[in-house]
């Protein structure tokens, strides 16, 4: 277990006499030994003034819980007095004095921590420890592990390096090293403390991967200003950045003390710091579940719904789409916040999808419920299904974030089978058409359509119809069913689109052609998998 040596006498002298709490203390003495940051705050203290008060002669190591073997003891002496030995104030410091230490206790145990401010005290009790778990077993989560995360105020970090500077000057003083990146951080700290009464509240063991999050805010107004000469000396380190409210974030903060001169910085901020009125603000505790993802395939009947809400210069053009028509259902089922959804390529307001549906995948945004089994899905397919019939949903399960990928990856290598019902203004015979049977791989340059240029960039995309079949109906109507490499434009390739796609039936057939329905007869992406009915 780690201990306090002799070495760490002056430093808990002096931090205790500047208004640091106990678990504070243990940090910059470097103390790795998470069970001794468990103790009481009330028996930490008492320990240090054991410690304080134990005579400079006794050789053995003192423990704040059991003994370690004992350690070469350090000489205590002041060097010669000297430029280097002046503080910032320009006097010469003393070696802190043990006999104090009693009086020492007495004060910090009533203030909040002038390094912590309070994180370290308060924020590590049994009742913030119930407050934190009310709230996530009051938002009824599902989750069987969870990490734990924190965000502190910016200005800590200047306090810490406050204390840290004045930690440096009086152990140079006495010809003793401090080395910083020896300090245990206070984040470490802080979890060390809480993550077990988190977990024993809980029933569940915290996981640094867990997809389940529960996360404190901090804040403290009343020292919030403590960064801004920061700004002043190392204005390169703090620029304004979207969705922040201020510029004085932790890693700016981070950077500009990385960069600021020891001599600058202890023109502007006390060292060691004060210790201020109040106790930090736990602004927020929240939570948040990792997002699951739904996948399946969806067919659609109607020839007046878009796939995606159909919403121009703020207004809504039709009722309802394909997204909500399935994202409704699992949004209520998994109890998410919000959805992204995706699919394999996607078809016009005007456009059926036959055959075996496309497929299309829903990620679903911190969700409370998060496992469902095969039967409860069937169960919601079912829901979907029964709920419209403009759309129907097939083989719906849970796939993972890395499986969406296989829906998109070669997703214009793909193949995509149409039917499309074409008009002529010329009278036609089943000789006029059968031609077309014939052709294969036929090469198109398509320029980006008129009507989606206000959304697609301009550009010449090359595309293939693999094969057509024709079916003669009259005069002036023939049914195309067509093979094309996906992403061709259907429609375009039929009328044209006034020369921007070539060749097109309307060339191909020397005569004006139009397109009066267009069905999606199959998408051919192998995914997800089917299930069984």
């Amino acid at each position: 277990m780690s201990s306090l040596t002799e070495k760490d006498r002056p430093i808990v002298q002096l931090l205790l006499n500047a208004g640091t709490c106990p678990r504070c203390i243990l940090r910059f003495c470097c103390v790795g030994s998470q069970m001794l940051y468990r103790h009481p705050h009330k028996d930490l203290m008492k320990d240090l003034q054991d410690f304080l008060k134990t005579s400079e002669e006794k050789e053995d190591t003192v423990c704040l819980d059991v003994a370690d073997p004992p350690c070469k003891r350090i000489r205590l002496e002041h060097r010669e007095g000297g430029a280097g030995d002046l503080n910032h104030n320009g006097a010469v410091p003393q070696a802190p004095q043990a006999d104090s230490g009693s009086a020492a206790v007495e004060s910090s145990a009533e203030k909040v921590c002038n390094v912590c401010l309070g994180i370290l005290q308060e924020f590590c009790e049994a009742d913030f420890v119930k407050k934190v778990c009310q709230k996530v077993n009051s938002a009824d989560y599902q989750f069987t592990s969870f990490v734990f995360s924190v965000s502190l105020p910016p200005q800590l970090s200047v306090r810490e390096r406050a204390a840290w500077l004045g930690l440096k000057q009086e152990m140079r003083n006495l010809g003793l090293p401090l080395a910083k990146d020896d300090i245990v951080q206070l984040k470490e700290a802080y979890k060390w403390i809480i993550h077990p009464q988190l977990s024993e509240e809980l029933g569940v063991p915290t996981d640094g991967k867990s997809l389940f999050e529960v996360s404190v805010v901090f804040a403290h107004p009343e020292t919030d200003e403590e960064c801004h000469f920061l700004a002043i000396a190392c204005p390169d380190c703090f620029k304004p950045a979207k969705n922040k409210q201020s510029v004085f974030t932790r890693m700016a903060v981070i950077k500009a003390l990385e960069k600021i001169k020891e001599e600058d910085f202890l023109k502007h901020f006390p060292c060691p710091p004060s210790s201020p009125k109040k106790l930090c603000d736990a602004l927020e505790i929240q939570c948040n579940n990792g997002a699951v993802f739904v996948a399946g395939r969806y067919n659609k009947y109607s020839r007046n719904l878009p796939q995606t809400p159909w919403i121009i210069d703020g207004e809504r053009k039709l009722e309802s789409s394909v997204e909500e028509l399935i994202s409704e259902h699992l949004m209520a089922g998994f109890k998410a916040d919000s959805f992204n959804f995706s699919s394999s390529g996607r078809e016009d307001v005007d456009v059926r999808t036959l055959g075996n549906g496309r497929p299309f995948a829903i990620e679903l945004v911190n969700p409370r419920r998060i496992r469902f089994t095969a039967e409860e899905m069937k169960r919601l397919q079912q829901a979907i299904n029964d709920s419209s019939d403009k759309i129907q949903v097939r083989d719906l399960q849970l796939v993972t974030r890395e499986a969406i990928g296989r829906m998109k990856e070669g997703e214009e290598e793909k193949t995509k089978t149409y039917s499309a019902l074409i008009w002529t203004d010329k009278a036609i015979q089943r000789e006029d058409i059968a031609f077309l049977d014939d052709i294969k791989e036929l090469k198109l340059d398509q320029k980006t359509p008129l009507r989606v240029l206000h959304r697609r960039p301009l550009a010449v995309r090359c595309r293939l119809i693999h094969t057509m079949r024709s079916e003669y109906i009259d005069e002036h109507h023939f049914r195309l069913h067509l093979k094309t490499q996906a992403g061709t434009y259907i429609k375009e390739f039929v009328h044209g689109d006034f020369g921007r796609t070539k060749p097109n039936i309307g060339s191909l057939l020397n005569r004006t052609a139009d397109i009066l329905e267009l069905d999606v007869e199959s998408v051919d992406v192998d995914w997800p998998p089917t299930l069984a009915d």
